[in-house]
């Protein structure tokens, strides 16, 4: 008897050492992280926060049983720069070629850079990216839509991903899942072009208004794909062309997939929404709900993702370890390119809350966006935080909460504000800097606001949306003045003088 016991204790302690150095035992597993990345949502598009006139419950219970942060920025106001900034911990505007990227744009992120998935990746995380992607696909020729589309996502740092490439408005209006376009019959190959048609002979919105289920307010109007015209010109690939109407579902079953696939290990998932970028057709089960039009049914499907999304989490056991982040690329745009009733039908719905401008826009609603952070039993639920926050700063923020260093030379312009991020903390980021369509750059310190001189226009015409460019530099108090109506750059004179400095510096980094 006393031999069987000895024998017992010696087999515990073998099986306690194999555990303790495989990293098992005591060691807590790392909390997966899902980023909810949605598109063109204004700081006042969700009901959480106060100004919508729809009512978006799920992403609404994501901020009751999380934290809201009301002065949290994209680092841009348009997507490709932001995502780029997102996924680099560096700001777009330090590299040439990040604007809004055609849809035939080699890859913008250098392969040798170690991203945030990359980071992650080195920390044990299995990554991926689900849904839109615009950062560009291929080498210096561009994507090989026909063969192995590389490099992408795969080269800088993700295990998996299922893309719409660039933006739904562009061609080619396919999706790509890891190096490959999706249902392609190789008997009928893409051709792409944004010179000139591929075919003259083949119908466009410009020429076949007729054919169109939703007509174009301004450009958008080149190939026609599931009754709709967009920008660029494409040919063949019709066994693998989208429809529109199935984004939201198509997305959500690739998440789920990959989320019970990697259930037993931590992830990154990187959900890049398509919602509620143009063109806005939404799914039927949402058509006519919002009685806002289709961008207002959009947004009802937006959040219904969000509800999936927490829901797959939940039957999986995972809700208790995962973080979730929801936030936008950049603030609202009502008329971005298709007549969709968004303008006639926005009635008392403030999509920028109190703040002036939107997408492209150097004011506040440029880039202050939605932002929720939601992990059940470590953030506090209910709460709303105020400090200055940056999403070029998720990168060191991340990489603080997965246990590893940033790389020398990596992340530049990423801080670490984990406290913030996890309610813990209130101490702001001691500057921002926002950058809009046109790479006028506005620096933020404290309270005030610094928009540098631009010769930009205005007001862009298309969108109706103010600029913010001036020849002459503006200054802000937002505590006084959130909406930015009263320059204060002639009454302080000092102040001007020192954030000008502080942005020069910021730049010469």
């Amino acid at each position: 008897m006393k031999g069987k016991f000895l024998r017992f204790l010696l087999v515990a302690l073998v099986f306690s050492l194999v555990s303790s150095a495989s990293g098992q035992g005591n060691s807590p597993r790392k909390p997966n992280i899902i980023l909810i990345y949605t598109d063109d949502l204004g700081y006042g598009d969700v009901s959480a926060y106060g100004y919508s006139a729809i009512a978006t419950p799920n992403i609404d219970r994501l901020a009751k049983n999380g934290v809201r942060f009301t002065n949290a920025h994209a680092t841009s106001a348009t997507c490709t720069p932001s995502r780029f900034s997102l996924l680099t911990g560096k700001y777009a505007w330090r590299k040439e070629g990040t604007g809004i990227a055609p849809g035939d744009a080699s890859l913008i992120i250098p392969v040798k850079t170690t991203t945030l998935p990359g980071m992650l990746q080195k920390a044990g995380y299995h990554t991926a990216v689900i849904g839109k992607w615009h950062l560009g696909l291929g080498d210096e020729k561009g994507a090989d839509w026909n063969g192995r589309i590389a490099p992408g996502p795969l080269e800088i740092g993700f295990n998996y991903s299922f893309l719409i490439p660039a933006t739904g408005d562009r061609v080619p209006c396919v999706f790509v899942e890891n190096h490959h376009v999706v249902n392609l019959d190789k008997n009928d190959p893409i051709k792409v072009s944004y010179t000139g048609p591929v075919d003259p002979n083949a119908p466009t919105g410009k020429k076949n208004p007729e054919l169109l289920k939703m007509h174009p307010s301004h450009g958008h109007d080149m190939t026609i794909v599931n009754g709709i015209s967009r920008i660029g010109y494409m040919t063949g690939g019709n066994t693998a062309l989208w429809k529109d109407e199935d984004f939201a579902d198509m997305l959500v079953k690739k998440a789920r997939s990959y989320i019970e696939e990697q259930k037993s290990n931590p992830f990154f998932l990187y959900f890049s929404t398509h919602d509620i970028h143009v063109p806005r057709v939404a799914h039927e089960r949402f058509v006519g709900k919002s009685g806002m039009g289709p961008r207002g049914d959009v947004l009802l499907q937006l959040d219904w993702t969000v509800g999936q999304l927490e829901e797959i989490l939940t039957k999986n056991g995972l809700l208790e370890n995962t973080l979730i982040i929801f936030t936008s690329d950049n603030g609202q745009v009502i008329d971005d390119g298709y007549k969709d009733e968004a303008v006639e039908k926005l009635g008392n719905h403030k999509p920028g809350g109190i703040f002036r401008g939107g997408k492209y826009s150097a004011f506040e609603a440029g880039t202050r966006v939605p932002f929720i952070v939601s992990w059940k039993g470590k953030v506090m639920p209910g709460k709303v935080n105020d400090a200055l926050f940056s999403q070029v700063d998720l990168y060191a923020s991340l990489a603080n909460l997965a246990g590893v260093a940033v790389e020398n030379g990596q992340a530049p312009d990423s801080e670490d504000h984990l406290p913030v991020l996890l309610n813990n903390s209130r101490k702001p980021r001691s500057y921002l800097v926002e950058q809009s369509i046109n790479s006028t750059l506005s620096l933020l310190v404290g309270n005030w606001k610094y928009i540098e001189p631009s010769k930009g226009p205005k007001v862009n015409k298309d969108t109706n949306t103010e600029l913010g460019n001036l020849p002459q530099p503006q200054l802000y108090d937002l505590s006084l003045d959130p909406g930015e109506t009263k320059n204060l750059a002639d009454q302080n004179p000092g102040r001007v003088s020192e954030m000008r400095q502080l942005l020069e510096k910021i730049k010469g980094k």
